[in-house]
């Protein structure tokens, strides 16, 4: 088999296996089973938590002893038998623990799917850096499509969303050990110290990148509050007659899914607006995306207001990927090309992991707090009617950050550092 479709095939299913849960699993936690905002901001801030550690250790594991397409087998086959136990849970602090167990094994794997990617590619004489984005896409695609089963089969507030995810971990795990061979390297060149990455933090030494690694992680605590109650949000609109028979509130899933079709789109524009607008100011464009994103959802709806519902999935687009990838190749600029791979490790801690586990946990407190009500038997419920209030408190938010980092955040826009970006 060609070896760009092999490539494009493990990337689809790898997105497959959290697409077919993440987006969907707040609609199951707050109509299903009724447990607290608090609680599930901890539950799903499990992601931040195996971030700030695990692919670190996986990364020493594959480069002294395993081969990289191996672990990446076992640590799928593992984390599918996790899932497949995650429907017999009943109650939230267990729930806290198999996830993080869950994702302790499937966030490493998003790394090692790079290795793996990026090796085999190399050894094949490719050119990663023309061949790869369009390989890229395919793992987007299985997310969309992840989406879209779960919802046409009406799984979103079914803990069969868990089973589907298993089963195609599994599959992953079993198709992972027959890619090519990604043998170790042999010793480690540096110190254990130097290979987790800590060396990058010297960098915040620098006054200009310890701000922008702040602003980093105050993103980030933005960058999956969509992605954790988009779903749950359109769900909740079933307990307004006017809006229950509304497409968007029989199939939120694939409404939401808009977001990650738009990101395709957007993925292709960010050379040309790098080049013309330079990285502060993509940056500036992601931060208030993300104000018209949350905004757009509190003024939208799933009848008349479907529009801003679904303008705002097509402006996450811009939001997510200007950001992410704008930051990195800044960072990819002003790093030393000794600690250059360390920065980007930092980079994503600060953005996937402190500020995931930041934005989960606030947000879930906030939304237990204030935006919930109490019914007799003692659950709290999401009523849509404090949905509004929950994305007008998330748009302010961005939009203070945006006009923060515009004030404080100093930078030149230098079109010659574009060259120095690799990947």
């Amino acid at each position: 088999m060609n070896l760009k479709i092999r490539i494009g095939i493990m990337l689809f299913l790898q997105f497959f296996v959290w697409g077919a849960w993440m987006p969907t699993m707040a609609a199951w936690w707050f109509g299903t089973k009724h447990w607290t905002g608090a609680e599930f901001g901890a539950v799903f801030s499990t992601m931040g938590i195996a971030a700030i550690f695990m692919p670190a250790l996986s990364g020493i594991i594959a480069d002294k002893w395993v081969n990289a397409e191996r672990l990446y087998g076992i640590f799928h086959l593992i984390g599918a038998l996790v899932m497949l136990c995650i429907p017999m849970v009943n109650d939230p602090k267990t729930m806290f623990i198999v996830m993080l167990v869950n994702m302790c094994f499937y966030m490493p794997t998003l790394g090692l799917s790079i290795t793996v990617s990026y090796a085999t590619m190399e050894n094949a004489g490719m050119n990663i850096i023309k061949e790869y984005p369009p390989i890229r896409v395919f793992g987007t695609i299985g997310f969309i499509l992840a989406m879209w089963t779960v919802s046409i089969m009406h799984f979103e507030t079914s803990a069969s969303m868990f089973y589907v995810a298993g089963i195609v971990a599994a599959v992953l795990g079993l198709y992972g050990l027959t890619m090519p061979k990604c043998p170790p390297l042999g010793k480690n060149t540096g110190t254990i110290w130097s290979k987790m990455g800590l060396d990058a933090f010297k960098l915040f030494k620098n006054p200009k990148m310890a701000l922008f690694f702040i602003f980093t992680m105050l993103l980030g605590a933005a960058l999956q509050l969509t992605n954790a109650y988009g779903d749950v949000f359109l769900h909740s609109f079933e307990r307004n007659p006017i809006y229950k028979s509304c497409l968007a509130v029989k199939y939120p899933a694939i409404v939401m899914s808009t977001s990650q079709v738009a990101e395709i789109v957007f993925i292709l524009a960010i050379p040309f607006f790098l080049r013309h607008f330079g990285i502060k100011k993509v940056m500036l464009m992601s931060m208030f995306a993300w104000v018209f994103r949350f905004g757009l959802l509190g003024f939208g709806d799933p009848a008349g207001g479907l529009w801003m519902i679904l303008l705002s999935c097509i402006i996450y687009g811009m939001a997510f990927d200007f950001f992410n990838i704008s930051g990195s190749l800044y960072v990819e600029t002003q790093a030393s090309p000794a600690i250059r791979a360390s920065a980007q490790g930092l980079f994503m801690l600060m953005c996937n992991g402190i500020g995931k586990i930041l934005g989960t946990t606030t947000s879930g407190w906030m939304i237990d707090k204030y935006f919930t009500e109490k019914l007799q038997d003692g659950q709290k419920i999401l009523h849509w009617q404090g949905w509004d209030g929950i994305w007008m408190v998330f748009a302010a938010y961005a939009l203070i950050v945006g006009i923060l980092f515009a004030i404080l955040f100093k930078h030149k826009h230098d079109p010659e550092a574009l060259v120095h970006f690799r990947h």
